[in-house]
């Protein structure tokens, strides 16, 4: 226990306090306005008091000094006494609802609840809802309410040992035997155990199995599998299968990733999802309508890969720009006192540019939301043309946000110097959270490699004059100017320079492919040679997507919600992500775009109003994030700033810190400091 607790102060930072004092808006019209309404507001708060209030002294750091057995056992403690009363409280604040139960074991409430975070993650996110989604009626009603409540526990199981990103080369297999009318399932070797799968370890007793189906000897493509994985009582493994956790990871040390190796595995024919693909008893496959229709579950996935890491960047934009304002250190004149290190114009270039940049990727898939939810409406009725761009946004999407979140992550642990390295600063947690986001779900390079190719095939139907979708239609207003237009420091003038830029980017990328093409390379090789400028298009093609929805939402219609003081904030935070934006791609940009010194001072000029501008509202922009406490968990992102007591008090949490004298030291270190070296 801390010998210090007592002299944690119960008042606010007075620096801190400053910062909310002279803001420029009101920050809980932020916080209502970013929540998506104050009703919605309201009701997070109250979950929030009611989930948090009774979490004992020290539960957000305790858990660093348990063993890895130790730690899983406690979260799965954690869970299951979580659930119910999780459950209670969706009956009682919001009665037919899912943003407590089951939302709180994975929306950001649960970054407070489980700060080691837990193995049923993607039971909720994935496995419940593949079933919802892809499972038919009857199979929704046999597995998904079983599953929803928790009565059986699943996992994804697509990714193998030796095959990721790319899903046809998986090597798992199911074997119809339509004498029995069963799946026989098997991994051939040890390069297709399924690998990385979350609560798979010691968890889960099912999985959600992608597996190459075979019927006759003959491939009909992946589909998935309901497979029992452990006995309902014992929870001991079935027979036929191989099953344990990966180990220790970079982060998320609760998960309890696993490995799965399937041996001659039997499952009912029912067992295979058939909302869409269909096996008869007697063998006879029925493919699905749209090819595609199996990246429903993977563009779900990366939407929420994208709202959860714009959360955690904006988590640590909020510990660090709250730090900042508590921190003095290096006086700007040299006889003056220390000043706050948010006033330092460096200081300001590493916290700002985060926070627009997480806003950015929050807004973005609120879009990608929406156009989601039209998208399974729209399978739900036999249309399927809006797959393809969703299925490509949402890669852009997750690769861009993934990317930028953990370069920011990082840069915002180092501008909090030397505090930002103790695991209680929290911002390691963060980041490794983060940081196993660029990989699953699609590694980034190759969802680059994947949008760009599409690219490239839109690229030769727009120039063969046929119809290309909406999400690319800016190729032709790009196309159709001789030369790009004067720059005149407009917001619109950036997005058409993003725009120009990609459309441009494309088209050398499907020429000098086409070139490769003409001198004797097949397709697949003259695309690999291609690589670095495909992936170069396609992230052009994500950022001016993300800018655009960006300026979009916030100078569109609904701005006339919100107060002229909400919307000045706002603007100015669109103002620094457009600029740094540019600033960030000037390289590209100029090849296409031209811009004089004139105007390449004037981007940096407005580079550094922005950054004065904001100044004053850091603080409370970051406030209107309204993230609890128990979420940041931080000694240095507190609401009351009280940073240098916390730090303390966190330090003499150390279990080293129990006892003056480690038994090592009679064994070893007196020996060693009383021997003639």
């Amino acid at each position: 226990m801390s010998h210090i607790k007592n002299l944690i102060p119960t008042t606010v930072n007075p620096d801190l306090q400053k910062e909310r004092s002279s803001a420029s808006f009101d920050v809980n019209e932020f916080a209502a306005w970013w929540q998506g309404g104050a009703d919605k507001l309201e009701l997070k708060r109250k979950i929030e008091l009611a989930i948090f209030s009774d979490l004992e002294d020290g539960y957000g750091i305790n858990h660093e000094y348990m063993s890895h057995e130790d730690l899983y056992n406690s979260t799965v403690k954690k869970v299951a006494e979580a659930a119910p009363k999780l459950k209670a409280l969706q009956e009682k604040l919001n009665p037919g609802g899912k943003d407590i139960w089951p939302g709180c074991l994975f929306r950001v409430q649960s970054h407070g609840l489980f700060p080691a975070n837990h193995p049923l993650a993607t039971h909720i996110t994935m496995f419940v809802d593949v079933i919802k989604g892809q499972g038919t009626p009857e199979q929704v009603e046999k597995w998904g309410t079983l599953a929803e409540n928790c009565n059986i526990i699943g996992t994804y199981a697509q990714t193998e040992l030796a095959h990721g990103t790319n899903v046809r080369g998986i090597e798992t297999r199911a074997d119809y035997d339509p004498r029995a009318g069963e799946f026989v399932l098997n991994t051939p070797n040890l390069e297709a155990y399924k690998w990385w799968p979350g609560g798979m370890g010691h968890t889960a007793n099912h999985a959600m199995v992608v597996a190459q189906l075979y019927i006759s000897g003959k491939l009909k493509g992946v589909q998935m599998f309901i497979v029992p994985l452990r006995d309902p009582e014992t929870h001991m493994p079935l027979p036929g299968i191989d099953i344990g956790e990966v180990g220790k990871k970079l982060g998320m040390a609760a998960v309890n990733q696993g490995f799965l190796g399937l041996k001659n595995v039997r499952i009912p024919r029912t067992n295979m999802l058939m909302k869409y693909a269909k096996v008869e008893r007697d063998g006879t496959f029925i493919a699905s309508p749209a090819s595609r229709v199996n990246y429903l579950t993977m563009v779900y996935t990366r939407c929420l890969i994208v709202n959860l890491n714009s959360s955690l960047l904006l988590q640590a934009a909020t510990i660090a720009t709250r730090y900042s304002a508590v921190r003095r250190q290096s006086p700007i004149e040299p006889d003056e006192a220390e000043p706050q290190i948010i006033d330092h114009v460096t200081q300001r270039l590493k916290l700002f540019p985060e926070i627009a940049t997480g806003m950015a990727y929050d807004i973005a898939a609120k879009h990608m939301w929406e156009l989601y939810d039209q998208t399974v409406l729209d399978a739900n009725n036999g249309k399927f043309d809006r797959l393809p761009d969703m299925h490509i946004m949402s890669c852009a999407l997750k690769v861009l946000c993934t990317t930028d979140s953990c370069a920011g992550i990082e840069r915002l642990r180092l501008s909090t110097g030397g505090h930002g390295y103790h695991i209680a600063a929290n911002l390691s947690n963060i980041y490794g959270n983060a940081v196993a986001a660029y990989t699953y779900e699609g590694e980034n390079t190759v969802l680059l490699l994947q949008i760009g190719r599409a690219l490239v095939k839109a690229w030769n139907s727009f120039k063969q004059g046929q119809g290309v979708s909406p999400a690319y239609g800016y190729f032709a207003s790009s196309m159709r100017l001789k030369e790009f237009p004067k720059w005149n420091n407009s917001w619109q003038i950036i997005i058409q320079a993003l725009q120009y830029t990609a459309a441009h980017k494309t088209r050398i990328a499907f020429e000098n492919m086409s070139e490769r093409i003409a001198a004797g390379q097949s397709q697949a090789v003259a695309a690999n040679n291609t690589g670095i400028e495909l992936t170069r298009a396609a992230e052009f093609h994500g950022r001016q997507f993300v800018c655009e929805t960006f300026l979009n939402q916030i100078t569109g219609p609904n701005a006339q919600n919100r107060s002229p003081a909400l919307n000045r904030v706002l603007e100015n935070v669109l103002e620094l992500f457009l600029v740094q934006t540019v600033l960030n791609n000037l390289g590209e940009i100029l090849r296409f775009v031209h811009l004089t010194d004139a105007d390449l001072r004037s981007l940096q000029k407005r580079l550094e109003v922005s950054l004065e501008k904001l100044r004053p509202d850091a603080v409370a922009i970051c406030d209107g994030f309204d993230y609890h406490d128990r979420v940041l968990n931080s000694v240095l992102g507190s609401y009351d700033g009280n940073v240098y007591p916390r730090i303390f008090d966190a330090a003499k949490r150390s279990t080293m810190n129990q006892r003056p004298v480690q038994k090592s030291f009679e064994t070893y270190l007196k020996p060693l400091m009383k021997a003639r070296l």
